[in-house]
């Protein structure tokens, strides 16, 4: 077993321990036996971070991937059980689930869409494919609701949406105070004094929930666009309106291509993904508007994955509070 050195925290000295490696190992073991696969390499330890580890293992049938995330995305195991149960051709089948110990074995599912794709310039022509797939797997999953819920997914529909401000505001608030920054401290200010604007528009949001994986983008996304892709590394999903994921997937490519979201290269996938639901023309003002609420939940997200680690970007959940400022978010055609 080899592992790579990593920053020293709780989570990180369990995960690097002999014990916790050679018990990590066993049950790979014991899940490539049950499955009928035999290992043929070396277990080994390619990531470990605060928020989680993996460890790998090349088989006859090629490598598999354990994955332990944090107690505080421990969810994604359950939810990958879930997954394979309502919509198993857009998600990795699980080789083995133990949720008492938040462990998950999964195949390897090939280069992601960046790695095959490389240079952006041909990410908003493989998008128009993949996001009507993503749409359709929320949609399938729409009824799910409850089982989310119950998987520890966390609840971030419009209902609650205000309380989650509140939230927010309240750890962006002790950022804002400790970090010196003047700047921070007005757009804390601000955003504070947006609560009723906020809770107004929730409560205009139509009521549709489903999975939000709230960091889809092209290093998230696996397979040959051209077919079905698999959808991957859920560790930073919701519950919450559907529209609110292309905050990240079209916001991600607007940035990546240079151009601006009502740039036809944004605008090509956006109407691909909203034809799933319906009329593209008709649901753009509750897209944006998804998208708008979708960073309270966004910026809570980011809280979540930097509490063992905030690091450089310490900031970050802030910063994507105060972008509320841009009262429309993706445009409309």
């Amino acid at each position: 077993m080899t592992s790579p050195t990593s920053e020293t925290s709780e989570t990180t000295s369990l995960w690097s321990s002999a014990e916790w490696l050679s018990d990590a190992a066993n049950w790979l073991d014991e899940q490539l036996t049950a499955a009928g696969i035999k290992r043929v390499g070396e277990v080994t330890q390619p990531r470990l971070k605060p928020w989680g580890t993996v460890l790998r293992a090349d088989t006859e049938r090629g490598a598999v991937w354990l994955k332990a995330p944090a107690p505080e995305t421990v969810f994604e195991v359950p939810l990958y059980r879930l997954l394979a149960s309502v919509v198993p051709q857009w998600v990795l089948d699980p080789i083995g689930v133990d949720v008492d110990r938040g462990w998950v074995l999964l195949p390897d599912g090939g280069p992601t869409l960046r790695e095959r794709l490389g240079e952006p310039a041909g990410w908003s022509e493989a998008l128009v494919s993949v996001l009507p797939q993503y749409g359709q797997l929320q949609l399938d999953l729409m009824p799910h609701a409850g089982d989310l819920l119950a998987a520890g997914v966390t609840d971030m529909r419009a209902a609650v949406m205000p309380a989650r401000l509140d939230e927010a505001l309240e750890l962006t608030g002790r950022y804002a105070a400790g970090s010196g920054s003047e700047i921070a401290k007005e757009h804390h200010a601000w955003v504070s004094g947006q609560r009723a604007e906020f809770a107004a528009r929730c409560a205009d949001l139509p009521d549709r929930a489903s999975l939000d994986h709230n960091d889809l983008h092209t290093n998230n996304v696996l397979g040959d666009p051209a077919g079905t892709v698999k959808f991957y590394d859920w560790g930073d999903s919701v519950l919450a309106h559907p529209f609110s994921s292309m905050l990240v997937a079209l916001g991600s490519l607007a940035r990546w291509l240079e151009v601006d979201p009502d740039d036809d290269l944004v605008r090509r996938p956006r109407d691909a993904y909203l034809e799933v639901f319906g009329n593209p023309a008709d649901l753009l003002a509750e897209l944006d508007l998804a998208c708008w609420i979708g960073k309270v939940a966004r910026a809570l997200v980011w809280d979540r994955a930097l509490r063992r680690e905030p690091g450089e970007f310490a900031g970050a959940p802030l910063e994507t509070l105060a972008s509320l400022r841009m009262n429309s978010w993706l445009g409309a055609a």
